[in-house]
């Protein structure tokens, strides 16, 4: 039935002046702002991905990952993001990381962090 059906993913944030801004600038995406009164983000991602990012005055971050770039190299990509200012998430309980923020050896290589409306992203290893 809607295996034909055009599909996007979207999450809310509660600033979309600060989230264009992270996602434009910080970490390089093409970003389409719609204007007033529907206000609403759309990330252009690789491979003709979009997902859509809608302001909520109630926002409150996801408590799992919404996000995943899969990247040739997580060490470079997570050096190059904390160089921007980005903070990787630390972990220590049955996720472990390491002291950049990196997930070594369980799985794939991975890192966290998160957008300014606190919902989880990562950088994943190829």
């Amino acid at each position: 039935m809607l295996s034909s059906a055009p599909v996007f993913s979207s999450y809310s944030v509660n600033s979309i002046s600060e989230a264009k801004s992270f996602y434009q600038e910080v970490l390089g995406l093409t970003v389409e702002e719609s204007p007033a009164p529907m206000s609403v983000v759309q990330l252009h991602l690789t491979g003709g991905h979009n997902v859509l990012l809608y302001p909520k005055k109630d926002h409150v971050p996801a408590t799992f990952t919404v996000l995943n770039f899969r990247v040739k190299d997580v060490e470079a990509t997570v050096d190059a993001l904390a160089a921007k200012g980005v903070v990787f998430e630390q972990y220590t309980g049955e996720i472990q990381t390491d002291a950049k923020g990196i997930m070594r050896g369980n799985g794939p290589t991975i890192a966290w962090f998160k957008d300014p409306a606190g919902n989880i992203l990562s950088v994943i290893q190829e």
